[in-house]
């Protein structure tokens, strides 16, 4: 498997995920499991079903928190040296063509990216048209509504 990127940040955020999976919610699970056990009759009991098929989401989600945080690449952003160039884990600041607003975006891990938190994906559209690019260029970005045009103000490491 290739793999992931993830920032120092979102790293400690799939890492809580996890010990709060491992520690809080799967033992809470394996109770109500318990608990509906002690109710009868398997073959009826929706209770004893609704928590068979949370420890199955949960078992799910620890395996897949794992393998994510086993195949990370762990990029710390204030110890990027890129020139200037946009890359991954970069904080950028850009202005929109068609409306003059400004933006501002940090390109992170799929797993990390939150728009309301300014966070975009590595692989979303702008991210693609953004790398590699330096302040002072214009990014064309194919949007569903046509192509978006966004000049890059500034480029940080933070």
């Amino acid at each position: 498997m290739s793999t992931i990127p993830l920032t120092v940040i979102g790293a400690s955020k799939l890492r809580a995920e996890l010990h709060e999976m491992k520690t809080v919610q799967r033992p809470a699970v394996i109770a109500a499991i318990a608990e509906a056990r002690s109710h009868g009759d398997l073959s009826e009991n929706a209770e004893y079903e609704a928590a068979k098929e949370r420890q199955g989401f949960i078992e799910g989600r620890i395996a897949e928190l794992e393998n994510k945080l086993s195949n990370a690449q762990i990029i710390d952003p204030t110890l990027l040296d890129a020139n200037g160039a946009c890359v991954f884990g970069a904080t950028i600041d850009l202005q929109d063509m068609t409306n003059d607003t400004v933006v501002t975006y940090q390109i992170v891990g799929d797993d990390e990216a939150d728009i309301k938190e300014g966070k975009i994906s590595i692989s979303s559209p702008i991210s693609r048209a953004l790398i590699g690019k330096h302040a002072g260029d214009i990014a064309e970005v194919q949007a569903p509504g046509g192509i978006r045009e966004y000049e890059i103000l500034d480029v940080r490491y933070v």
